[in-house]
């Protein structure tokens, strides 16, 4: 049988992955002048960029990546303009909940490290809090305001970025898994699914497959599945007004425009080999049952659907963002271990200033992935927060 023809691309830069900041980098390095190529295995957008819950929060996030997180919610603001459709953000702020007098003094730590970073918290007393939100049950009794933090639409931002590249002149991929590549001492040669790939620039942006990628050049990247359990109710009468996290990350919630409410919590289960993750019916009940006890009003709520999807996690729970140890010209995004959605539009930035000039506005000493060299633990495994 005759092979199919297998086409050829030479460009400045090849992105592995088609998440949200692998399609905005392909913007940002348009905009800069360079040559790209995309290659995503299925759709872009529709792995851990579009099964999120889609929080767009400063709040809670670990300080090495409150940097990061302050210059990204900068773009969102002006996100519908540059993308040139709307992503249904909407800065309903992000009040993260204290259901002990433990957890309220967790929040008020917090708040004084993020102070540092330019990041005003207001710390609400139960009477302050039900002043404003009285449907909140009696577990409360404390909060944590982050007010400029909100919500987006996940399904839509991704997709999104990947037809504003498509506009830019970038060469978009889907269906093309990358089978394998390598420096040849010229340059990457990247071979996917009908397509083979030049390089002088290597973005590895493939998520949970990431990994499998840098280890082709030789690099530790100790890369887990992390497939988060989501659920979403039949359009309501607005009550919840603020996206909702928990000290501890064990459940989230927020109400879409159209009513909807979405809440997550705990995992579903994952299988890399096929790129696929599954939703667990009693995770999903968990995720209900703790729900109710923030929001009992939401006791005859009808759900509609459960799903999963997956993103990559590390043992330290921040990503790996900046230039490969052994390659040169190789660079990393990835492992954003379940909050990588408010950070997408930024790390497409950085990618595209490591590529134009060799270093970025931001800080990534935090993010390096010499920080796994020598790695012998085992892959990670924790209930703990996965909010994006």
């Amino acid at each position: 049988m005759e092979r199919p023809a297998v086409e050829t691309l030479k460009v400045d830069v090849a992105i592995i992955g088609g998440g949200t900041a692998a399609c905005a980098a392909a913007v940002a390095l348009r905009e800069a002048g360079l040559t790209v190529a995309v290659l995503e295995k299925r759709l872009c957008g529709a792995g851990a960029s579009g099964v999120n819950f889609g929080g767009v929060r400063q709040q809670g996030r670990d300080l090495a990546e409150l940097p990061l997180s302050r210059r990204a919610r900068a773009l969102w603001d002006g996100l519908d303009a540059k993308l040139g459709e709307a992503v249904e953000f909407e800065a309903t702020g992000h009040i993260k909940l204290a259901r002990s007098e433990a957890d309220m003094a967790v929040l008020e730590a917090y708040a004084r490290d993020a102070a540092a970073h330019g990041l005003d918290l207001q710390l609400l007393g139960p009477n302050a809090l039900r002043a404003e939100m009285p449907w909140l049950g009696p577990a409360v009794v404390g909060a944590s305001l982050s007010p400029t933090d909100g919500q987006a639409n996940p399904r839509v931002v991704g997709p999104a970025y990947a037809r504003l590249a498509r506009r830019r002149g970038a060469q978009v991929r889907e269906h093309a898994p990358v089978r394998h590549a390598l420096h040849d001492g010229a340059g990457f040669a990247v071979e996917a699914e009908g397509v083979a790939v030049r390089s002088r620039i290597l973005v590895n942006a493939a998520g949970a497959f990431a990994g499998t990628v840098a280890g082709w050049f030789g690099e530790a990247a100790p890369v887990a599945p992390l497939a988060p359990n989501m659920v979403v109710t039949e359009p309501l009468p607005i009550l919840v007004t603020r996206s909702i996290g928990v000290v501890g990350g064990d459940v989230y919630l927020r109400q879409t425009r159209r009513g909807n409410v979405v809440l997550g919590g705990g995992r579903g289960t994952a299988d890399v080999a096929d790129g696929l993750a599954r939703p667990v019916a009693a995770t999903s009940l968990g995720a209900m049952g703790r729900t109710l006890t923030l929001v009992p009003d939401l006791a005859h709520a009808q759900v509609i659907r459960t799903w999963s999807g997956l993103d990559g996690e590390m043992p330290d729970h921040i990503p790996v963002i900046g230039p490969s140890a052994t390659t040169p010209g190789l660079l990393h995004a990835f492992g954003f271990s379940g909050h990588g959605f408010q950070l997408g539009p930024v790390v497409g930035e950085i990618l595209a200033e490591l590529a134009t000039q060799g270093r970025s506005a931001s800080p990534l000493h935090p993010f390096r992935i010499e920080r796994f060299a020598g790695w012998q633990g085992g892959p990670p495994r924790s209930e703990g927060e996965i909010e994006h």
